[in-house]
């Protein structure tokens, strides 16, 4: 029976892998493959056991406590996305991230590479490298009209995106789902990771700049401003001020993330709505405010959330879910620690395989393989492997994929110009890495 259950979580791994050239949306797979697993064990009546974090005992229950006990640990998770999104949709309708485009005052090539890779490194941190990646990569095609040298940019900002969130337990969903699943806490992360993380940006960055494409200036001639809010700059820096305020939030309170993600929210969405209100006057609209403007900014940003990420992320958190339930993770991963004994090397292959296929299951199998207690190195080394690993392609990482659609980047070019730039940058931030903790952190 433990055979049919591998086989149809196998299935549907490989298919959302393969979702571009099925042209399907990972979201279906993710979504049947949990249905599925999970009718098989009630259908089956297979033994489900709920197993403790810190002693890693069994202990069997019933298949509709341990449902709901993953559905509930999922649900965090979600609640807390959804809650980031709209805040970063709002900032958005706002147009509040043009605010980040005064920041850019220079046309040499060099000073623009490593401006771009900070403000990537910084943004993704903050509002999560996915975000960050949409943003600056818009504002790439505002300075920059030459595609061929745009895309070089739009690389090394893959790189600095990926390397930003690694340390940020808000940087990367990846990061996120170890922090609010008490693996990693915020002090803890930042200690091991930040310095790791800057080396992955930096080194990377560091040789690109002598490169043949980041020498001279651009032409930098504006296509055209975008409209501008009164308001935009205020929002950008109540939003990313508000997502930052929660891990200090859960820190204080000791409560889940997801807590302090809708008090910040809360907060953002009320000062939305009074600047939305400010465009009118009590009897007649302001005639400079533009349509759109008469409608709430929450409604509005509400609309534009990826909601297909949400279902994807509850249909692979369940599947995987079922497999910890059954303790077929917690068997492969002393199977795996008795073949390879040295985890450095576990970790790295990890790492190499996020580039592959996606870091979010990887992750999530991870959590239910390891019996470490909470901040272990090796939940810090999971969170930097899978972090920083999927730069080393262009589909490896949700920031990969979205620059990927934006600027047509083609998988080979990327792979000939930019995964010897991040393999690189990911050795590099990996031994770091251990130095800090086996010398300089014990």
């Amino acid at each position: 029976m433990e055979t049919l259950i591998l086989v149809v979580f196998f299935l549907g791994y490989l298919a959302i892998t393969l979702e571009h050239n099925l042209k399907i949306d990972k979201l279906i797979p993710a979504l049947a493959m949990m249905a599925i697993l999970w009718a098989l064990i009630s259908l089956m009546h297979l033994p489900v056991f709920d197993i403790d974090t810190i002693t890693r005992s069994l202990h069997e229950t019933h298949i509709e406590e341990i449902l709901l006990h993953h559905l509930g640990k999922t649900a965090e998770i979600l609640v807390f996305l959804l809650g980031a999104m709209t805040i970063v949709e709002i900032i958005d309708y706002f147009n509040g991230f043009a605010t980040i485009k005064g920041f850019i005052r220079t046309n040499v090539k060099v000073k623009l590479l490593w401006i771009f890779s900070i403000l990537a490194f910084i943004l993704s941190a903050i509002i999560d490298n996915l975000t960050a990646t949409i943003v600056l990569i818009t504002i790439l095609q505002k300075v920059i009209q030459d595609r061929d040298t745009r895309l070089w940019f739009a690389g090394l900002i893959i790189v600095a995106a990926n390397a930003g969130g690694a340390w940020s337990p808000i940087g990367d969903v990846t990061t996120t789902m170890l922090w609010i699943g008490n693996k990693v806490s915020t002090p803890e992360l930042i200690k091991y990771l930040f310095i790791p993380s800057v080396v992955c940006m930096v080194v990377p960055t560091l040789i690109a700049s002598r490169y043949k494409a980041f020498r001279g200036t651009i032409d930098n001639k504006d296509t055209g401003e975008t409209k501008k809010s009164p308001f935009g700059s205020r929002m950008l820096y109540l939003g990313l001020g508000s997502i930052l305020f929660v891990p200090f939030f859960k820190q204080i309170t000791h409560l889940p993330p997801y807590v302090g993600m809708m008090l910040s929210l809360a907060v953002v969405a009320a000062f939305a709505e009074l600047y939305s209100s400010a465009k009118f006057s009590l009897s007649n609209i302001d005639e400079t405010a533009d349509d759109h403007a008469i409608h709430s900014p929450v409604h509005a940003a509400l609309t534009k959330i990826e909601l297909p990420s949400i279902l994807f992320f509850l249909g692979i958190l369940m599947a995987v879910g079922a497999l910890e339930s059954l303790g077929l993770l917690f068997n492969f991963a002393g199977d795996l620690t008795q073949a390879i004994p040295n985890m450095d090397i576990v970790v790295s292959l990890f790492g190499t395989i996020s580039a592959v296929i996606d870091n979010v299951p990887l992750v999530a199998a991870s959590m239910g393989m390891f019996s470490q207690g909470p901040d272990d190195p090796i939940w810090h080394a999971i969170a930097f492997a899978a972090g920083t690993g999927g730069s080393m392609l262009v589909f490896g990482s949700a920031a990969g994929v979205v620059a990927m659609g934006m600027e047509k980047i083609n998988f080979f070019w990327y792979f000939k110009k930019i995964s010897i730039l991040a393999l690189v940058g990911f050795l590099s931030g990996y031994l770091v890495f251990m130095l800090m903790r086996d010398y300089i952190l014990v």
